[in-house]
């Protein structure tokens, strides 16, 4: 149904919901409504068990619980959330192959708005082994499809605190590689007679990145930087204040920052005292003092869980408000943010310079992991001549990815992803099927196609590949990316060598964002995404 609702759909809001709530849309650093109202985010997080903030599991095997797959949850809990005096919910992890129209209806019906994580627990971009492949953006854009038919959907996260330190800074550009893919697939429905959604980033707050955090994913093309920031910040704690939060500095920085900026979580626990949570930081985010910069915030979180974090009890089919929902919601039925009309603001913010290389920043600012594009790896899956053995398991991949790479270099030009340097491999975003296929190819290649160079004792098999004449294209712009990749040492040099030529309309990957070479020793993707070892294997 992609942002066109059906039928069906439409009769189910129109029959709960004549009115329903208008879009939101962004100018510049402030959100409106699409009447021209500014809008603020009065929020809660809203999922169980799979959520993001302090305690939420992020463990791939999570099993997670749509929150707007059940029509009698929400039933439960949309007339609790409406008053609490709330307008919008976070979800981290929805199925995008549910039935969400009756949930999506309550909650339009009471004033809600959504937004939601692109990720699930065992589909998202992982800060130890980043990538963005086909998988993750079939996945990504199901979600958008599945929600985007519904008006009161604000927009999306493509990563919650993926880079989390200075260790895993690379995460970054996959993530800011997926916010550039996501806001092109929204923006080519928008064309077909969509509307705005927004595709964000919820950071946390850690002193060492959040400078260089903020900038990159703000900075250069705004084809691929993000249309809001989200932070996830735990500083006021108890009986704080706004300036030893350090929420004065949070305003400080981010007053010159060109996009919506809000509180993504936020809700410290550590100092509650026999008075619980007092929800000092609340009145602060919607005072003067901030609302200037920041567009709200979202309390972490709805359901009391083990983290202790919860505003409702849940037992069974029963709902029970605690005292830190009754505090909370009193809190909101006092804030009046001063707000200005979208007629009347005219934005002068603009964007900072990306942050360039350091000790705490591996991330070039020229070039980004090239688009997910599976017709393009199947196109070179069924060319290759050598491909691995039918039985071959997928654990066994990393040993061969290991041998080839060691031995010829060139062979894995394809494959590479270097952060640090900005230069990628066409096939980097392939599965690790299609990329263990064009390491063995290469190599058998390398190697004058001896008969012995396609066996790794029986884990590789030579068969006849096809001459498709629609990959013909394709083929030979990757094949010509993958070749600059044998030498380029920076996304500038891959850039140069081709002409800087982008995806034409056959869908081919971008030349410039899919070079690679950089270090092979120690920036080896097939490895890094299978987390397996470089053993050696015998020919």
């Amino acid at each position: 149904m992609g942002f066109l609702r059906s039928a069906l759909t439409s009769s189910l809001l129109l029959a709960s919901n004549a009115a329903a709530l208008e879009p939101i849309i962004k100018k510049g650093e402030k959100l409106f409504t699409e009447s021209g109202k500014q809008f603020f985010i009065k929020g809660v997080a809203y999922q169980q068990e799979a959520g993001g903030g302090p305690g939420g599991s992020t463990d791939s095997d999570t099993k997670y619980v749509d929150p707007l797959a059940d029509a009698d949850t929400c039933k439960r809990d949309v007339p609790l959330l409406e008053k609490l005096g709330i307008n919008t919910i976070r979800t981290y992890a929805i199925d995008p192959k549910a039935d969400h129209s009756e949930c999506m209806a309550l909650l339009d019906k009471a004033g809600i708005y959504v937004v939601a994580d692109l990720g699930e627990p065992a589909l998202s971009i992982n800060r130890d082994s980043p990538a963005w492949n086909v998988e993750l953006y079939e996945r990504y854009t199901a979600v958008i499809d599945n929600l985007g038919q519904y008006d009161n959907v604000i927009g999306f996260f493509s990563g919650n605190e993926v880079t989390n330190n200075a260790t895993n800074t690379d995460a970054s550009a996959y993530v800011k590689a997926a916010t550039r893919d996501t806001k092109k697939y929204i923006s080519d429905k928008m064309a077909k007679g969509g509307r705005w959604m927004g595709v964000g980033y919820a950071a946390n707050d850690d002193a060492e990145i959040r400078v260089n955090m903020a900038q990159y994913f703000n900075c250069g093309e705004e084809e691929e930087a993000i249309d809001f920031w989200g932070y996830n910040i735990y500083s006021w704690c108890g009986k704080s204040s706004f300036t030893e939060s350090g929420y004065d500095v949070q305003v400080n920085f981010f007053s010159n920052y060109s996009v919506p900026v809000f509180f993504a979580e936020y809700g410290c626990n550590t100092v509650n005292g026999a008075e619980g949570r007092l929800w000092d930081d609340t009145t602060a985010l919607y005072s003067d003092k901030m609302t200037g910069v920041f567009s709200g915030g979202i309390v972490y979180m709805f359901h009391q869980e083990e983290n202790d974090y919860g505003l409702v009890e849940i037992d069974g089919d029963d709902a029970t408000p605690m005292k830190n929902y009754k505090v909370l919601q009193s809190k909101l039925a006092d804030v009046k943010p001063s707000s200005t009309s979208m007629a009347a603001y005219n934005p002068t913010n603009s964007p900072a310079a990306c942050p360039a290389v350091s000790k705490n920043w591996n991330v070039a600012d020229t070039a980004l992991p090239p688009t997910p594009d599976s017709s393009l790896c199947d196109c070179m899956y069924k060319s290759m001549s050598c491909i691995p053995s039918d039985d071959l398991e997928e654990e066994d991949f990393g040993a061969i990815f290991g041998y080839v790479c060691a031995n010829d270099a060139e062979a894995c030009a394809g494959i590479k992803a270097d952060t640090k340097t900005g230069v990628y491999g066409p096939y980097s975003m392939c599965n690790p099927k299609e990329q263990l296929a064009h390491v063995l190819n290469s190599y058998y290649t390398n190697q004058n196609k001896a008969s012995t160079a396609c066996s790794f004792k029986g884990q590789a098999q030579l068969v006849s590949g096809t001459d498709d004449a629609s990959c013909k294209d394709a083929l030979s712009k990757a094949n010509a990316a993958v070749a600059v990749a044998a030498t380029a040492t920076t996304a500038s040099d891959a850039a140069a060598s081709t002409g800087g030529s982008s995806t034409d309309e056959s869908g081919a990957t971008s030349i410039r964002a899919a070079s690679v070479m950089g270090d092979m020793a120690v920036s080896l993707y097939a490895l890094v995404a299978l987390g397996v070892g470089a053993g050696m294997v015998m020919l």
